[in-house]
């Protein structure tokens, strides 16, 4: 097919040299976005700015088990040849810390100071299925409910997406069993599937296609369109993970007091890794920082999680003090009661939760046990 500089139509897969993706990431600045992206720092792929090709993880991947996190070089230059590592975008949209507002003491009282901190113009980079899912139930939290939070909302409207299908599945990954990946499906400006020497990229937005002008693209064939339909495929049947889904807001309810909540919290240290690293948990609590001479305080709001024992802290007590009572409620709000509230799982299945924990706790496995033993007491015709 002949190359083309011209603007691709809305909906049409062309196909662009990988190291096009450089000049892609120099327009976006120019354009005023702050880009993010994937590199590599303290051992681990996380998210940061993003300036140049050469700060991708290029000939990068990551192993990954329960409670094991590690870097390997790849026998290829692949850009995106890795799963998921411990950051998430939430914490763009969502920071781990935010001052709210300061209150500075004048002779007539208090003066009132909203936060004037400029919010950046994001451009994302490498975003996943799984993660662009954690983004729209996050959204259901911050701008769809009766209240919208006005600090997300800022960061989040204009957002610049571009999405990639993966390539490799970890060992932890069961996005598949949450209908939530490998494959791209909505929310996104351009996707990009990765084949050895170039991309095939979905024009799914006229700011996308906007991108794209001038660049020395073409049209995708069926040859290319099967390449990048087989990347995703290969990478869905590797998934090791699986979860069942079927009625799972019912069994969770039905076994409160199950004896597997007192086995987890017998391994669970209660670190909050899990909720730190979730791309969903949306814990927080709100602190106030005066100064040392009393003259200035500072509201901010702060990442908190539901394995924090104060986190529970109501009328003068904590209604979940133990590790077994905390754990529950993670996982019946993560997998059910989250369903009551916003109509949708608060997983999906991106298997940080698993990786990060250092006792390899697997949520994966923890309902699996309550299922098979809730489908033993059927069969004998237990209550």
């Amino acid at each position: 097919m002949p190359m083309s500089g011209g603007v691709p139509p809305i909906g049409q897969a062309v196909v662009l040299n990988k190291t096009d993706l450089g000049a892609i990431i120099e327009q976006l600045w120019q354009a005023g976005y702050t880009v993010i992206g994937p590199t590599i720092a303290q051992g681990a792929i996380v998210f940061d700015e993003v300036h140049r090709l050469d700060q991708l993880p290029i000939g990068w991947t990551d192993e990954q088990e329960g409670g094991t996190y590690r870097l390997k070089r790849r026998d290829d230059k692949a850009y995106f040849g890795y799963a998921v590592g411990p950051h998430s975008w939430k914490k763009y949209l969502f920071p781990p810390r935010l001052s709210l507002f300061s209150l500075q003491k004048t002779q007539d009282g208090f003066h009132v100071q909203q936060n004037q901190e400029p919010v950046p113009r994001y451009a994302f980079l490498g975003i996943r299925s799984c993660d662009l899912h954690a983004i729209e139930i996050q959204d259901r939290t911050f701008l769809y409910g009766p209240h919208v939070d006005s600090h997300y909302q800022a960061r989040r409207e204009g957002v610049f997406i571009i999405a990639v299908n993966c390539s490799k599945a970890a060992p932890t990954c069961f996005c598949t069993s949450m209908q939530t990946g490998p494959k791209v499906e909505r929310g996104f400006d351009l996707a990009l599937t990765e084949l050895s020497e170039s991309f095939v990229v979905e024009v799914a937005t006229p700011r996308g296609a906007d991108l794209l002008t001038g660049l020395p693209y073409r049209e995708a064939t069926g040859e290319d369109l099967g390449a990048a339909a087989r990347v995703v495929r290969d990478t869905a049947s590797s998934m090791k993970r699986h979860m069942d889904t079927y009625d799972l807001p019912e069994l969770l309810y039905n076994n409160l007091e199950h004896p597997r909540w007192d086995d987890v919290a017998k391994r669970c240290l209660s670190c909050t890794n899990c909720t730190m690293v979730c791309p969903t948990c949306f814990c927080h609590c709100i602190e106030e920082v005066p100064d040392l001479d009393g003259q200035r305080a500072e509201r901010i709001r702060l990442w908190d999680s539901c394995f924090n024992p104060a986190h529970s802290y109501m009328a003068g007590g904590m209604i979940r003090s133990d590790i077994r009572a905390r754990y529950r409620q993670w996982l019946t709000h993560k997998l059910a009661s989250w369903i009551d509230q916003y109509g949708v799982s608060g997983c999906v299945g991106c298997g940080r939760c698993i990786t990060w924990c250092p006792v390899a706790i697997d949520i994966t496995e923890e309902v699996a046990a309550i299922r098979s033993d809730a489908d033993k007491r059927t069969k004998e015709g237990s209550p």
